[in-house]
């Protein structure tokens, strides 16, 4: 898992020791970092999700999880007590983003880090150099609605700039690739409407309607005697900011 070997590269990095997940979801990726280092040394792993239900999976996937109901933009925390603060495809879901970025460095330890780690749908729109997902072309509202929701890694890097961020930096975590032949898109899991966020706010109709020029597109170019190929080429970075030290 790349994201998970650039989280525990960073925790390396700044020899972390008590680290906090916002939008940890089911804890899946606070559990690999405390299995990462479990020869090493002992983390104090907290998680924060606004989800009761995303929680309750969590502990019971790892017990030892320090779990706490919150908003990104009001921790629920006392003092400067983290080494590391990240959130994995999380800050779209945020309400007040900027608000979450500025507020993350009064949590953190003087040298503490706060990484940011997500795709950059601007990208994708602006050119196909830096992403291509077939989903954006066919399912009509969705490239906006994601223009609205995330922001772009120039606009993090402001907030990090602004919030009194230092070393700021910006590195590439991986790059996910997959083709689909003709008929074979309908086999794509993240197709299907409850697979991710961007399904999820569409209409019933919107997503139907999707579906639809899929198939008249599937269906075209069988009778053209060709195949078309779908692509889902996204890339996830990492924006990391350092508190000053004392």
């Amino acid at each position: 898992q790349p994201i998970l070997s650039t989280l525990v590269d960073m925790a390396n990095q700044i020899q972390a020791q008590t680290i906090l997940e916002v939008g940890c979801g089911t804890g899946f990726w606070l559990t690999g970092l405390e299995e990462a280092f479990a020869e090493q040394r002992t983390l104090t792993c907290y998680g924060l999700d606004f989800s009761a239900g995303m929680l309750r999976q969590a502990h019971t996937r790892k017990s030892t999880l320090q779990l706490v109901h919150g908003q990104a933009e009001a921790l629920p925390f006392s003092g400067a007590g983290f080494d590391l603060i990240y959130c994995v495809h999380a800050l779209h879901h945020f309400h007040r983003q900027q608000e979450f970025i500025s507020t993350c460095l009064n949590w953190l330890k003087p040298g503490g880090a706060l990484a940011v780690i997500g795709s950059d749908p601007h990208n994708t729109a602006a050119s196909k150099r830096r992403g291509d997902w077939y989903v954006y072309r066919y399912f009509e509202g969705v490239l906006q609605t994601d223009l609205a929701r995330f922001p772009s890694w120039g606009q993090v890097l402001n907030w990090m700039a602004w919030a009194g961020y230092e070393q700021i930096t910006w590195n590439p975590v991986e790059t996910i690739h997959d083709s689909w032949q003709g008929v074979e898109v309908f086999k794509d899991p993240f197709l299907k409407k409850e697979a991710t966020s961007q399904l999820i706010l569409i209409t019933d109709k919107a997503y139907q309607a999707g579906l639809e020029r899929l198939q008249e597109t599937v269906a075209a170019a069988q009778t053209a005697g060709t195949e078309i190929e779908f692509h889902s080429v996204i890339h996830i970075d990492m924006l990391t900011g350092f508190k000053p030290p004392v």
